[in-house]
């Protein structure tokens, strides 16, 4: 009988420690808390623009790339401010409000198409937008 009693306890302790391993969520694994109205967006080789919608209302700017260049850091910037404006060699991206982003992007005068990435951030959630822009 004390045998019985003893499997049953270890089964039991066995089924117990596994079902707390199927409910372990990994370190930075955040929801979408930004909700961007979309992702991808086309351009003509013509200066063009675009205004985004976000749900969320706690993100910020992290880093923009045009094509290998990478911008980061924004000196003189406060990207934690409700409203801002980075401009750059071909490109302005504002956070017009705690839910707009406006992006601008000058003519592309080169051969070949333009991939601009704005990357967004909020707490440990990142996201971002990816403007594909026609060659001449």
């Amino acid at each position: 009988m004390k045998k019985t009693i003893y499997f049953i306890c270890l089964a039991l302790a066995g089924i117990m420690l596994t079902s707390c391993f199927d409910k372990v969520i990994p370190l930075g694994q955040w929801d979408d808390n930004i909700k961007l109205s979309t992702k991808s967006v086309n351009f003509s080789a013509a200066t063009d623009s675009v205004t985004i919608k976000t749900k969320g209302s706690s993100w910020w700017i992290s880093d923009i790339a045009v094509d290998t260049q990478h911008y980061y850091g924004f000196a003189g910037v406060d990207v934690q401010a409700e409203s801002y404006s980075i401009k750059r060699d071909c490109f302005v991206v504002e956070r017009r409000d705690k839910n707009t982003l406006f992006i601008r992007v000058d003519a592309n005068p080169l051969n070949v198409k333009r991939i601009i990435r704005v990357e967004l951030e909020a707490g440990d959630y990142f996201d971002g937008v990816t403007i594909t822009q026609k060659a001449k």
